[in-house]
């Protein structure tokens, strides 16, 4: 039993190549949800023969999806970092800066999920508006509240999504209405949350939902506090983690205020040298690693890249928050060039949009920002440094990037054979309702340069451009993990 899928397909293959393939053949198992087979060009009148050499000679059983002219398949989208209890604050606090912002506009908010039932009424539709954004895999922030964030790894376990989801560690410079009491049950949380998720999945193999340890950020959390998940990372080297690093600059002061080298643990490099960094607080409490997500990154020191390097951590860059917040620009270009991985992330309510598009276009306006400023030299040899990110790169940070930064680059991030079916089937019809979008029937009606003169890969490139830079939901018509149709315009919920 499998789906076969028979049309248009783009898949990144490195930071500077993709695979656009106007006429592929893709093969889903039903049992496994993995993609068994590809076949890169198989025009029609050769359909039933490549079937035939891959043993399918009948089809009844078979399920096959032929894509219309204007649609494609794609891998789904990766969001490596999001706060799922912002979503309802989504365009609120706009006028402030991150410290500000937090407290005046997110901590509230954050807050209400002390109440179980708040969290089940508001979950629900925050998850089904990111799948059906296209993410397939997501990094969530749930609350500092145990029972809030277990309801948030319910809805998402339901819904079919791939994801990690984490209760913040928050012991001090928090509200008091929104703080835990004591680092000691900060842990003792956590563990029970990491317990409860694993649980949900029995089969440790096939499990889509993954607890993710959460610190929040260094400010929030107290020397005791950071050792202790610092134990815990380290009893678990499976065991994800996420935080933020580098956000704006007053935030990296007040984190090298509060960690001094000399209450730094005496064995760590930054107590060694006598000089703290934000990345140097981290590593020192043993939370910098090859699965560890840092969000954001912009105003990292040449110590701390080379420290992130050297760790094999990786970076969700978050771009419409750091212009929305007034953050910065992070110097994505930098940190490819150097090796380091990169993946994307919508970084919601810092960030107005639950769409990895929305940060795509982001991505890509910033890298020309930092190009302006930093203009590379007419002997610079480097690829990306200070030059704007092709389209390449911007395809491959949105899926495989993402993948690599959340250390599932074997599972998901592109459509190979062995890899699970996580996929999305984009429409670019005229009939999508998305008034941004120029549909390709109208370029095959008016005859213009989206057709005219090119070859068919020129011609799913274009539209790979404008679905990156003009799409929304509405031109996501399927949303599919480990082979299970969950969303997209076409999905119809069960009751």
């Amino acid at each position: 039993m499998s789906t076969i899928f028979y049309g248009a397909l783009v898949s990144p293959v490195s930071l500077t190549s993709y695979d656009a393939l106007p006429r592929a053949l893709l093969c889903v198992s039903h049992r496994t949800g993995d993609i068994q087979w590809i076949e890169q060009d198989v025009p029609a009148g050769s359909l039933q023969d490549v079937l035939a050499r891959h043993g399918i000679i009948d089809m009844s059983g078979m399920e096959l999806v032929e894509l219309r002219n204007g649609e494609f398949l794609i891998p789904g989208f990766i969001d490596t970092h999001t706060h799922a209890p912002q979503v309802p604050n989504i365009g609120s606090g706009q006028e402030h800066e991150l410290l500000d912002w937090l407290a005046q506009t997110t901590f509230p908010m954050e807050a209400k999920f002390a109440d179980d039932n708040f969290a089940k009424k508001a979950y629900g539709t925050v998850v089904r508006r990111i799948i059906d954004s296209g993410t397939t895999t997501c990094c969530y922030y749930g609350t500092l509240h145990l029972g809030a964030t277990k309801v948030l790894a319910d809805f998402v376990h339901s819904a079919g999504q791939r994801a990690f989801v984490g209760k913040c560690n928050m012991d001090r410079n928090s509200p008091d209405y929104y703080i835990e009491s004591s680092a000691a049950t900060s842990v003792e949380d956590t563990k029970s949350l990491i317990s409860y998720i694993r649980g949900l999945t029995p089969n440790s193999t096939t499990a889509l939902v993954q607890p993710i340890l959460t610190p929040r950020f260094a400010i929030s959390c107290t020397p005791e506090l950071l050792g202790s998940l610092g134990d815990v990372a380290r009893a678990d080297p499976t065991l994800t983690i996420q935080t933020h690093i580098c956000e704006n600059d007053s935030e990296i002061q007040f984190t090298k205020n509060l960690f001094p080298p000399n209450i730094l643990p005496p064995g760590s490099e930054a107590a060694k040298k006598g000089r703290t960094t934000y990345a140097g607080v981290y590593d020192a409490y043993g939370l910098l690693r090859k699965n560890t997500v840092l969000a954001h990154a912009v105003h990292l020191e040449d110590e701390e890249v080379e420290m992130i390097k050297k760790s094999n951590a990786g970076i969700s860059h978050c771009p419409t928050s750091n212009f929305n917040l007034r953050s910065g620009c992070a110097r994505v270009g930098m940190l490819l060039d150097e090796g380091i991985k990169v993946g994307l992330g919508t970084d919601v309510s810092g960030g107005f949009s639950p769409s990895i598009l929305t940060a795509v276009q982001h991505a890509s306006i910033a890298s020309k920002v930092v190009a302006m400023h930093h203009p590379s030299s007419q002997t610079s040899t480097t690829t990306f440094t200070s030059r704007q990110l092709p389209i390449s790169a911007l395809l491959y940070l949105a899926t495989q990037g993402g993948a690599d930064v959340c250390d599932l680059s074997k599972r998901t991030g592109s459509l190979e054979p062995g890899k699970a079916f996580d996929a999305l089937v984009v429409s670019l019809k005229s009939d999508s309702g998305n008034p941004n979008v120029w549909g390709v029937d109208w370029d095959a009606d008016l005859d213009v340069s989206g057709t005219n003169g090119k070859t068919e890969r020129q011609s799913l490139e274009a539209q790979l451009e404008r679905f990156l830079f003009t799409g929304d939901d509405r031109n996501i018509r399927r949303v599919y993990v480990q082979g299970r149709l969950i969303g997209g315009k076409e999905f119809i919920p069960s009751a």
